[in-house]
């Protein structure tokens, strides 16, 4: 019984180090690969007997681990899409084929480095065939509240490279200096006016005609002013009208002291010196500055001159470039200046990351050993940041590799030398019957 039993420690020792020198030759075989996770290989004794008068060697088994919380050196590429993940997360891709058949139905898998560039189709595309995930965002740019437990909300991100895109203008806030010599008795310089341009939701162009009338008085000065508001978009049609009153103090200093609206315009807002207008595209806000504040209108000295227009939209333009912040945001840039957020990519984490299936390609599945997926907003809570332009090279550490191949090499014909010896007693037991 001894004899045989550690026949059978010898063969399984030459097993267990040939399951150890199947790691190790995964391992050295990826040491190039983007993103590779090492696999080692742990030994276990088997114990049959503790009697003290004999014993029978038990021998040994293995069991294989894939460490994928270790993470590879990163390094930089030219590729605004080559994504890797900087701390705990993976990002969520699921099979080309899966998005080709088109039923909607598209697994999670999940991957810490990946190289997407857009397919013909306008995918983002691995060249192992995985097309990454991510929440769609509105036409404003904001990204609507999606499940965190789920893949619901999750699509395969499709970028059009002949795209075009525009914003509509919904804010426009302008400081004029209206010239107070227009509102004493004589004043004949008669209307101000300022145009400002404007883009509709289809990205036209159009314009808000700002007409500015003094109020001359008979005698003195009236510090008031009739302002007219009409939309080019709307024919010309009058949208506002506003009666504007100054502070002629020394300590408002020609500030707006009072604005009026005429007949059905509307209403002015002090608190934040706005009118929401009608123009043809929709609401509009024109921002004309707060009552006493010396930044919106202010009626000064001599001198028509508008100090500054800022507003929002921009017009029509095509894409130029896509890029990914360390959020997750996947931002498009267009010849307009326009730069609009088109998805957001979260991270998927696990509770314990070392127990994903493991598949081809350096993706992973979840598994009863690992938990279910939670999806984090990059950057947030346990997970850590995206980071563009870079992949993530293969965990393996080639001169540890070598090392463990010698020690495996070792244990292996050490093991193939019980055996022999087990052989040769055996060939002495059997010759005592001669």
């Amino acid at each position: 019984m001894t004899i045989s039993s550690s026949l059978n420690a010898g063969v399984a020792g030459l097993f267990a180090n040939a399951t150890r020198l199947s790691t190790i030759s995964d391992n050295i075989a990826n040491a190039s690969t983007f993103g590779y996770k090492r696999v080692v290989t742990d030994f276990e004794s088997l114990v049959i007997s503790n009697s003290k008068s004999s014993y029978s060697a038990g021998g040994v088994r293995t069991t294989t681990n894939r460490l994928i919380d270790e993470r590879g050196s990163l390094i930089s590429t030219s590729n605004p899409t080559d994504l890797s993940v900087r701390g705990r997360g993976m990002l969520p891709v699921t099979p080309e084929a899966a998005v080709r058949v088109g039923n909607g139905d598209n697994p999670l898998l999940m991957t810490t480095t990946g190289s997407f560039r857009p397919d013909e189709d306008g995918f983002l595309l691995s060249p192992t065939g995985m097309i990454l995930l991510g929440w769609p965002a509105n036409a404003d740019g904001t990204v609507p509240s999606n499940p965190r437990d789920s893949t619901v909300g999750l699509e395969p991100i499709r970028i059009n490279s002949n795209q075009f895109a525009g914003e509509p203008t919904t804010e426009v806030n302008v400081a004029v200096n209206l010239p107070a010599t227009s509102t004493e008795a004589g004043s004949v310089t008669g209307p101000e006016t300022l145009s400002v341009e404007y883009f509709d939701n289809l990205g036209k162009s159009a314009n808000l005609q700002l007409t500015f009338t003094p109020n001359v008085p008979g005698a003195g000065s009236s510090n008031q002013w009739d302002m007219t508001i009409t939309d080019s978009a709307s024919g010309g049609a009058v949208i506002g009208q506003y009666t504007l009153d100054f502070d002629p103090s020394r300590a408002g200093g020609g500030t707006l002291l009072n604005v009026t609206p005429v007949g059905g315009s509307p209403a002015y807002v002090g608190a934040t010196g706005a009118m929401t207008l009608t123009v043809a595209g929709g609401p509009m806000e024109l921002t004309i500055g707060e009552l006493g504040s010396a930044t919106g209108l202010t009626q000064l000295s001599d001198t028509f001159a508008p100090t500054s227009i800022n507003k929002n939209g921009s017009a029509v333009g095509a894409l130029t470039s896509i890029e990914v912040d360390q959020n997750g945001f996947l931002r498009a840039t267009f010849d307009s200046g326009v730069n609009r957020v088109l998805y957001q990519i979260p991270l998927a984490d696990v509770s314990n990351i070392n127990g994903l299936e493991a598949l081809d390609q350096q993706t992973y599945r979840v598994s009863p050993e690992s938990g279910t997926f939670f999806l984090w907003d990059a950057g947030d809570g346990p997970t850590g940041d995206l980071v563009a332009f870079s992949r993530e090279e293969s965990a393996t550490d080639v001169a540890g590799e070598l090392t463990s191949l010698i020690q495996t090499q070792r244990a292996y014909s050490s093991n193939a030398t019980v055996i022999q010896t087990v052989d040769e007693m055996l060939q002495e037991t059997t010759n005592l019957k001669r």
